[in-house]
């Protein structure tokens, strides 16, 4: 389950946070609100590819970072397990990208390739 996104110098957006409850979570808004600019940093995390265009402001990088509550996932431990990664209750994806267009991925803070 998602529990927080953290965006910083995406598309419009200078740097937001938004914390989901554990229910039902709507985003509504009027057409050009940022609707499909917070499900495109979302894909951005979950591993879409990358593109410098995004960038707000081009002299800093984008950073966008996911947490998920994965308690009790057997997929996700099996994951965690395989890869060495530290198996919690939540994971955090995050995803960075520089102004040449070069990004980087870690998952709890390690590393990762897509």
């Amino acid at each position: 389950m998602l529990k927080k996104l953290h965006i910083q110098n995406y598309a419009i957006i200078t740097e937001l946070e938004i914390i989901f409850s554990g229910h039902l979570n709507i985003i509504t808004g009027e057409t050009g609100a940022g609707k499909s600019i917070l499900m495109g940093a979302l894909n951005l995390v979950l591993g879409e590819r990358a593109d410098s265009g995004v960038l707000q402001d081009k002299e800093k990088k984008c950073v966008v970072e996911a947490s998920f509550i994965v308690k009790n996932n057997e997929g996700i431990r099996a994951f965690t397990e395989k890869y060495e990664l530290d198996n919690e209750e939540e994971i955090l994806l995050r995803r960075e990208i520089a102004a040449s267009g070069k990004s980087r991925s870690f998952i709890n803070d390690t590393p990762v390739n897509l």
